[in-house]
């Protein structure tokens, strides 16, 4: 016992346990702090509905309005994580209290064109293989196309602005907030893989189908959520198909990242992914009971192991195409 507490208190003094320790922390203050946000948002709800607010504001509302408990637990996790950031930035700093601090956690400065260049060369990179994969996946039967029809409007709302607004938002937070500070006080294979399992986590922070919060008002509700949450984790076929597939998906953008030393390349594959994903779901709908459903491909491009090996082919086509980029020190 002596030993086991002695390699718990050496856990918790590495850089790798301080950052599970914010993690925690994330999700407690989430977990107390969210049935105060749901409330919060149903009343700007009402409000916005009942009055004429601008544009933005209405849609916020009206966004409010039709989302669930689990919304609300995640965007508190979000906001949870960045207030606890500069904890974790301390406490890692005290950590390394000498030895100097590595350049590689700052973005490199490179032109237009070549931001540029590394934006379509992801888009079409990621864009392009899981094109192919919902391509054969359609030439197999296992999806068939919609019958609805879909306006220009709404498919620029629909496919676009997700993924314009995914691949800024999330590029700057995760692989460049959070993974920058990381690559500070922690070797690249560490901050990489340290990102991606956080990436992919807070993209699920939903429990399993069917699982009901009865009261999301209740002081307790955001403790019972995470408790389903952590819960439906431990499912084999959801951690197979689901999770591990996000989780490669955040692995490849930081080191995309780390390869070129700035954004642009992640943001490209991230917006290439997020255009194809959003694109196909609202032109197609999976074959109910198909042989290979779910464990080959699950509910939609994002789950199951054939989008696991897309990603898969997807990374070494990036490792080939980087060369140009590359910075002198890599994810490795």
């Amino acid at each position: 016992m002596e030993k086991i507490g002695s390699g718990v208190k050496r856990f918790f003094q590495s850089e790798v346990g301080a950052a599970v320790l914010w993690v925690l922390s994330a999700l407690v203050l989430a977990a107390m702090i969210s049935p105060w946000v749901y409330q919060g948002g149903k009343y700007f709800a009402t409000v916005a509905a009942a009055q004429d607010l601008p544009a933005g504001l209405e849609w916020v509302g009206a966004a409010c309005g039709r989302s669930k408990f689990s919304r609300f637990f995640n965007r508190s996790m979000l906001f949870s994580a960045l207030i606890l950031l500069p904890w974790l930035w301390w406490r890692i700093q005290w950590l390394r209290t000498t030895g100097a601090t590595p350049a590689l956690g700052r973005t490199k400065r490179v032109s237009w064109r070549t931001a540029a260049l590394q934006i379509a060369l992801g888009c079409v990179i990621a864009g392009g293989m899981l094109g192919v994969l919902g391509a054969s996946l359609d030439a197999a039967g296992v999806f068939v196309p919609k019958a609805t029809t879909v306006s220009l409007d709404q498919g620029l709302m629909k496919i676009f602005v997700p993924a314009v607004g995914a691949s800024l938002l999330e590029e700057w937070l995760f692989r460049g907030l959070l993974l920058g500070l990381w690559l500070r006080f922690a070797r690249p294979v560490t901050a990489c893989m340290g990102t991606a399992l956080l990436f992919a986590f807070l993209h699920f922070l939903e429990p399993a189908d069917g699982a009901i919060i009865v009261d999301p008002t209740h002081a307790l509700a955001g403790f019972v959520l995470l408790g389903k949450i952590l819960h439906h984790l431990t499912q084999p076929l959801f951690f197979v198909t689901d999770f591990a597939t996000l989780a490669v998906c955040g692995l490849i953008l930081a080191w995309g990242r780390v390869r070129t030393g700035a954004l642009w390349f992640s943001m490209g594959l991230h917006a290439g992914w997020v255009m194809l994903f959003k694109g196909f779901n609202l032109f197609y709908q999976l074959v109910p009971n198909h042989a290979i459903h779910p464990w080959g491909v699950g509910e939609n491009l994002r789950s199951g192991v054939l989008p696991l090996i897309t990603l898969g082919v997807t990374a070494l086509l990036s490792h080939w195409a980087l060369r140009i980029f590359s910075t002198e020190r890599s994810c490795g």
